[in-house]
């Protein structure tokens, strides 16, 4: 199964660092072209929490994640769509991607039941009974009219047995199938659906879910059922063979990962697209991310501390407050804390994303790395 869609997506590779697999690439949708590496921060309700569109911007978003199984359930489709889709509804004119729901489910749902048909599930806001199916994913995708749609997976939870990870990789394969057709059959050359490589802690079951997908040709690849509480070490074994098995010409994207330590080692591994929900739900919770690695703003520290959160830091937060405000702020429990502190931990990973994209086109990968590091209190993971 091929697929030879017309579509505005496009991929081009521009640099390839000669030391790593880590590469810098424009990704072409009908929203505008994003360079690679990107992060891409979570809007999971179609809201990036306390910030605007604006806001986004000036931060360095390029991308950003909605939710699938959120939007769908509130404020549903119908509304989305009156719209015409994500963009026109939450006031966002570059790109968007989609999940499709199946790790929400996994994990928030209430009494979900797997099948081959599909996930049926009670929402966790009102107990009413869904069935989602990967037709119906690409379908509330297409209604959102997102850049990027993801297929519907089976994320094996961790620990797992070999036997419940083939299982997995196999219906995820014909759920990947599926959505495929459904995308074929319904789509516009406005948006673009990526497959899920799923296959647990085991390096056959993950080369096979990557032939199985390969086999359903997908414009873009995906690396899902990591940072699910393995050791770090394990995650970084899996993305590290399983991001070698992908095609060159095709966007690769890691689910749900991670610190800037880890997007750092993932690039040199040659990964494209992260998300992540630790620069936002960290910032509500003050920890902020900083060259020097995180910082507590809530620690006595800080109390008289005039100086910026970073100093190397050009984000919003930082050209104009201080730690001993942030404190204040964060302490009182003040809405505005939520604000400035997201604003500069959005600001912190895109700007890391810049600086890995610059380090690419010049070819100074082990450059920008050991600087990296060398200003962190944490040491680059044993054998990376």
């Amino acid at each position: 199964m091929h697929s030879n869609k017309q579509s505005c997506f496009d991929f081009h590779v521009s640099a390839v660092s000669s030391t790593t697999r880590a590469r810098t690439a424009a990704l072409r949708t009908a929203h505008g072209t994003v360079h690679t590496p990107v992060f891409m921060p979570v809007g999971t309700l179609a809201s990036v929490k306390s910030l605007t569109p604006e806001d986004l911007v000036d931060a360095g978003a390029r991308i950003i994640l909605g939710n699938t199984y959120h939007l769908y359930l509130r404020p549903g489709c119908e509304v989305i769509e009156y719209f015409g889709g994500l963009h026109g509804f939450m006031h966002w004119d570059r790109p968007i991607l989609t999940d499709s729901g199946g790790f929400q489910i996994f994990s928030l749902a209430k009494l979900s039941q797997l099948s081959e048909e599909g996930y049926a599930f009670q929402s966790h806001i009102d107990g009413s009974r869904h069935l989602l199916t990967p037709e119906k994913a690409v379908n509330i995708q297409l209604c959102l009219n997102s850049d990027i749609l993801m297929c519907l997976d089976q994320c094996a939870s961790y620990p797992a047995t070999r036997r419940d990870i083939r299982q997995a990789v196999d219906l995820t394969t014909r759920w990947a199938e599926r959505s495929h057709a459904a995308w074929m059959n319904h789509s516009t050359e406005s948006n673009t659906l990526f497959g899920i490589v799923q296959g647990g802690m085991f390096s056959d079951t993950r080369q096979k879910a990557v032939e199985l997908l390969l086999g359903v040709d997908f414009p873009g690849y995906a690396v899902g059922g990591l940072s699910v509480g393995e050791p770090k070490e394990l995650m970084l074994e899996m993305a590290d063979y399983t991001l070698s098995l992908l095609p060159n010409e095709r966007p690769r994207y890691v689910m749900g990962v991670g610190t800037p330590e880890d997007l750092v080692e993932m690039v040199a591994m040659g990964a494209d697209m992260f998300d992540c929900v630790m620069p936002t739900r960290n910032a509500r919770n003050g920890q902020l991310f900083t060259s020097s690695g995180t910082l507590n703003i809530a620690n006595a520290r800080f109390k008289n501390d005039t100086a910026p959160v970073d100093l190397s830091c050009t984000c919003y937060t930082c050209r104009n407050y201080s730690r001993a405000y942030l404190r204040h702020l964060y302490k009182s429990r003040e809405l505005l804390a939520y604000r400035l502190n997201t604003l500069h931990n959005i600001h912190h990973y895109t700007s890391l994303a810049s600086a890995m994209r610059d380090a690419i086109q010049s070819d100074e990968w082990d450059d920008f790395r050991n600087r990296f590091y060398a200003k962190r209190p944490s040491v680059p993971p044993h054998g990376w």
